[in-house]
């Protein structure tokens, strides 16, 4: 499960990009407020060009350890964009941001207009750093560059499968984590996401909370919405996973198989499509063609990775399967992965690495990204074991190569999960309202079935018949759209599940 490109509420390390790990708005200021002691939050001004008017960020005192509440605390970064016609307010709406890794601070500065203009007022919009990000308390590993680049950190099998350098950088990875984490690091949970949010509710003294959560935020959305049912209002869920509570961030990993084979047919069919000629980007005369360059050239790029326009850091086999996962987020990104094949197959030519491939990710940014998949569920630790599931799943879902079921440096992890992950039930009020892509390469619509089966009549779910991550408001359609407005400024859902058709 974290650029604000359309792909971009995720950080999780399961869809990782660099655009979900963005800093936070800056909230500095004296007035940290307590949520414990009935303190509110000290809002200051902090818009940004091209964000909503009328921003303010602020900070908020959690526990460390909510097993000592009154210990030592954590700084979350809190923002909000108060209702322009105060006349028409009916409550707060928390913006609740994907991840591991996401700002929401940075989420509210991008998508805030955009939702102000469909609310027409009725909610004050809030968001927050998750801790570890952004603005909050962050803490760090100590890794060194070469193990903070997107395309390592996804453990991307090596030249005909190789896990060996996979398993000798996970295990470094872990071990620095162990090392320089610390308490901080340890905390970095869902479980604790959840209760800092409960914090932010009591802060800004509501009954109830409306929300709209993205990618892993609808994880955490779901699960607050079990621990916290008549905290809830109206609950929007938007790209969600299967919440398996045996296996939650693992299994989020493991469906991207899948996930990738049903979403990559539809950049095959417009890389194949006659209008891409004049474009110079059509890759094949037939969809198949373009499958078949694509996992031909990803070979070759294992074995003989390619000099890019960034000095050290050359286009690899993963490093072009990376650049897919991310760019098949949005149709949008359709010309820009043309192009890289294009220069990846010229000899003359130099590929372009987009800028979240180019450069490490800051320490800080992949300590909270890899601590909360490995601190929230127990991982297997039989290198064996993810040597055969990467040799099983690289022979059945070509195009991911393995790496779904590789090895993470959870494998590796020194400290155990304090807390079993919650099961989500239809226990509950029925106010939730789910919408997702058919062809979603990082939360599935099959995943996404589990999350509705799970949650029973508490959700309706509307299904965008459309590729891409992220549907309201970015990459899905007016029907969609529409469907979501409605309900959070109404409460009205459709009477059943319902398809958007494209």
């Amino acid at each position: 499960m974290t650029t604000y490109r359309k792909f971009s509420q995720t950080g999780l390390l399961l869809a990782l990009s660099a655009a979900a790990v963005a800093g936070s708005l800056t909230v500095g200021g004296t007035g940290v407020a307590r949520a414990d002691e009935g303190g509110g939050v000290a809002w200051r001004a902090c818009a940004q060009a091209g964000g909503p008017e009328g921003q303010e960020c602020g900070e908020l005192e959690v526990p460390l350890d909510y097993r000592k509440p009154g210990g030592k605390q954590v700084t979350l970064a809190v923002s909000r964009v108060p209702s322009e016609r105060p006349e028409a307010r009916r409550g707060v709406l928390l913006m609740i941001p994907g991840g591991p890794g996401g700002s929401g601070v940075q989420a509210l500065a991008r998508k805030g207009k955009a939702l102000q203009g469909e609310m027409d007022g009725a909610y004050d919009i809030v968001s927050f750093d998750p801790r570890g990000v952004g603005g909050s308390t962050t803490a760090s590993c100590g890794l060194d560059a070469d193990d903070r680049y997107v395309a390592s950190l996804r453990s991307w099998p090596g030249a005909d499968g190789q896990i060996g350098e996979n398993v000798a950088r996970s295990r470094r990875t872990a071990e620095a984590c162990a090392e320089n984490g610390g308490a901080v690091l340890r905390s970095f949970t869902s479980a604790n996401e959840v209760r800092d949010i409960e914090r932010f509710r009591q802060a800004l003294g509501e009954e109830k909370l409306s929300a709209w959560g993205t990618s892993y935020g609808t994880y955490i959305g779901a699960v607050y919405a079990q621990k916290y049912p008549n905290r809830t209002d109206r609950w929007v869920l938007d790209s969600s996973g299967d919440p398996d509570p045996t296996r939650v961030e693992q299994g989020w990993m493991a469906n991207t198989s899948r996930a990738m084979e049903d979403r990559f047919p539809d950049f095959a069919a417009w890389a194949a499509d006659p209008d891409r000629e004049g474009e110079g980007l059509r890759l094949g005369e037939q969809a198949q063609d373009v499958r078949e360059l694509y996992l031909e050239l990803a070979a070759r790029l294992d074995r003989e990775p390619k000099e890019s326009t960034t000095e050290g850091n050359p286009l690899t086999g993963g490093m072009l399967r990376q650049a897919f996962l991310n760019g098949l987020y949005s149709d949008a990104s359709f010309p820009q992965l043309a192009r890289l094949v294009r220069a990846a197959q010229d000899p003359a030519a130099t590929p372009v690495l987009s800028p979240d491939l180019a450069q490490p990710l800051r320490d800080e940014d992949v300590a909270v990204m890899v601590a909360v998949i490995c601190n929230d569920v127990r991982w297997s630790t039989s290198v064996p074991g993810y040597a055969r599931a990467t040799k099983a799943d690289r022979a059945r879902y070509p195009l991911t190569a393995g790496m779904p079921q590789n090895v993470l440096p959870c494998a590796f992890w020194k400290s155990e999960p304090v807390e079993k992950p919650t099961r989500i039930t239809d226990q509950g009020p029925s106010n939730v309202l789910m919408i997702q892509s058919l062809r979603d390469p990082s939360t599935p619509h099959f995943g996404g079935l589990k999350m509705r089966e799970a949650l029973g009549d508490r959700a309706r779910l509307v299904s965008v018949d459309q590729g891409g991550h992220g549907m309201y408001l970015g990459n899905g359609n007016a029907c969609g759209n529409s469907k979501v407005t409605t309900f959070l400024k109404t409460g009205e859902r459709p009477a059943r599940d319902v398809t958007c058709a494209s």
